[in-house]
């Protein structure tokens, strides 16, 4: 019995004892569970948010797709709706390429005539147009053809009538736009066809785009042939009041040859009855008169030279800061006898500033020396389109190094006096600060009094 108590008692103890250790230990056991406890959670939390994920990127891919459809379709509406707007919209259509290039613009009428010939023929042999179908109405076949043949018209009047509109009405800036409005015009009364069987041939219709092409480069020729014209002119206007500056020029050396010539015989009688200090003067006199009528002969001589040498003349490098900003300069060639009075014509009412001169160069081959630099400062040409606008977006030094290169010495101004572009300048940097009451004309008077 006594065994039996002290067996209770020491496991009483015991079982106190590890009672006792657990509630010493009872937080860490706490910690370990919570921190099962939020594996648990976070990885719960975890998957939840990968679900999410999944979910965002699966309506990200049909959002994406849905925007490549929406754009496809907006370009393509854009287009079509760009295809009826008067815009210069060469870059989405692209600079035209020319297709011909026949010599003569009534080349390009022949042509076309031959292109319009092809088109009847088509219309003529059933060929423009064609049903896949043999149609018959109340049992007829012979009723269905004749149905299907006014059909036929009646979509040939539609596609040739649009096609016609379109060629009266190109020109440089639509040309590649009325090409594509010719192909819509085919696709959409094609697409009427459709539960008829019929439809507009393929050929027929690039046919129609040919004659399209014809009549835009007989336009482009015919313009040029104008321009052609116009400088042939200009040109002949030239040298035509350069042919009477040489006459008159020369009947006016031929005039005072003939003075000089009277005045030195007089003078020539006079010394040989003349003496002492008299005949002194008269000798000085007369190589006086002597060295003029020298001069009188060659610019009679220099007259007739210039007339009877068609490729003399003075190749100009002259500017015009005011009109068209710095580093653009025109190279022309004149054969006036003063060169000079071109330039100034050049500087009329067109241009509201006058040209300023930097070189001017005298050569026996002046068209070879102009053509010369035109073609070293091709890329660099003001206009790319006319080649008869001598402006170039070049600087003074590549011009004056290039005439150095061929060879021919030359002076250059290098800065544009510019006096009129200047003072309008000065003008108007005074007009904002105006005194108290002053009128324009009263500043203009003030500052530059020669103006007025």
């Amino acid at each position: 019995m006594a065994l039996f108590d002290f067996l209770k008692k020491k496991e009483l103890q015991q079982i106190a004892e590890l009672k006792a250790l657990l509630e010493r230990y009872r937080p860490i056991t706490d910690i370990e569970r919570e921190v099962e406890n939020q594996k648990q959670n976070l990885n719960q939390l975890t998957r939840g948010k990968e679900q999410e994920i999944k979910a965002l990127e699966q309506s990200y891919e049909v959002l994406k797709e849905n925007y490549q459809n929406a754009l496809q379709t907006y370009t393509s509406l854009r287009k079509e709706v760009s295809l009826y707007e008067n815009k210069l919209d060469l870059i989405e259509f692209g600079i035209y390429e020319p297709v011909y290039s026949f010599e003569k613009s009534d080349d390009y009428r022949i042509e076309q005539n031959k292109v319009i010939a092809l088109l009847k023929e088509k219309i003529v042999s059933e060929k423009a147009a064609t049903c896949t179908a043999n149609w018959t109405i109340d049992g007829s076949e012979a009723k269905g053809k004749a149905n299907t043949k006014k059909f036929i018209k009646l979509m040939l009047r539609a596609f040739n009538g649009e096609c016609d509109a379109l060629i009266a009405k190109v020109k440089w800036n639509n040309i590649n736009q009325m090409k594509e409005r010719i192909n819509k015009s085919f696709d959409s009364i094609n697409r009427l066809g459709e539960g008829q069987k019929t439809f507009i041939e393929s050929e027929y219709k690039n046919l129609k785009i040919k004659e399209l092409i014809l009549e835009y480069e007989y336009q482009l020729k015919r313009q040029k042939e104008k321009e052609e014209l116009r400088a042939a002119q200009e040109e002949l206007r030239e040298e035509e009041k350069a042919r009477r500056e040489y006459e008159q020029a020369q009947r006016e050396a031929e005039k005072e040859e003939l003075n000089y010539q009277k005045a030195l015989e007089k003078a020539q009688k006079e010394v040989a009855e003349a003496t002492g200090e008299k005949q002194q003067k008269l000798q000085m006199k007369i190589e006086q008169l002597e060295q003029e009528l020298r001069e009188a002969q060659e610019r009679k001589e220099r007259a007739l030279s210039m007339a009877q040498q068609t490729k003399r003349g003075h190749v100009y490098v002259i500017s015009n800061i005011g009109s068209f900003g710095e580093n653009v300069y025109k190279i022309g060639m004149t054969r006036r006898l003063e060169p000079t009075d071109r330039v100034r014509e050049l500087g009329d009412a067109s241009v509201p500033f006058q040209f300023d001169i930097h070189a001017m160069i005298f050569s026996d081959e002046a068209p070879a020396l102009e053509n010369e630099l035109h073609r070293a400062f091709a890329q660099k040409k003001v206009n790319m389109i006319n080649a008869r606008r001598e402006f170039f977006n070049v600087t003074i030094d590549e011009v004056e190094n290039k005439i150095k290169e061929l060879g021919i010495e030359a002076e250059f101004i290098r800065l544009p006096e510019a006096m009129e572009y200047k003072e309008t300048q000065a003008i108007i940097e005074r007009m904002k600060n105006p005194l108290p009451n002053e009128t324009v004309e009263e500043i203009i008077a003030k500052e530059f009094p020669s103006t007025i």
